[in-house]
């Protein structure tokens, strides 16, 4: 992740994020709620197309999904996910920090409003008392 740096403490300044590491996938995931909305990972080589590069997975409305992989070749369908709604960015490509951000805070905000009332509240809650 050295290209992005900032990626993995940007990842995680969101409210209630945390970060684990899913051993049997090989997966640093990030979490809200219980849900992730982002995950790096590097698929062998044995996965032809991905070559060995780190990716960065985040969830996407399907239309914009597919109008970034028609623009930038560095954004592909989601690795091991849900094609239509996960996209995979290579964190060695040519995607511009100001689009990965966005990307980032898209992926967060559509698994944060999915959230159930409780939980969306339970966060909000816990990020006020840690002020």
């Amino acid at each position: 992740m050295a290209k992005y740096d900032w990626l993995d403490e940007y990842l995680l300044s969101k409210l209630g994020a945390v970060k684990d590491y899913k051993a049997e996938w090989e997966w640093f995931r990030y979490l809200v709620g219980g849900k992730m909305f982002a995950a790096t990972c590097q698929p062998g080589m044995q996965y032809k197309g991905y070559d060995g590069r780190e990716l960065l997975q985040l969830k996407c409305e399907p239309l914009l999904a597919e109008a970034l992989r028609n623009e930038y070749q560095d954004i592909v369908p989601g690795f091991y996910m849900d094609k239509q709604n996960w996209n995979s960015i290579f964190l060695d490509g040519e995607v511009p920090d100001d689009v990965l951000r966005d990307l980032c805070d898209r992926s967060y905000s559509l698994v944060f409003s999915k959230l159930t009332k409780k939980v969306k509240e339970e966060i909000q809650s816990a990020s006020i008392e840690k002020e």
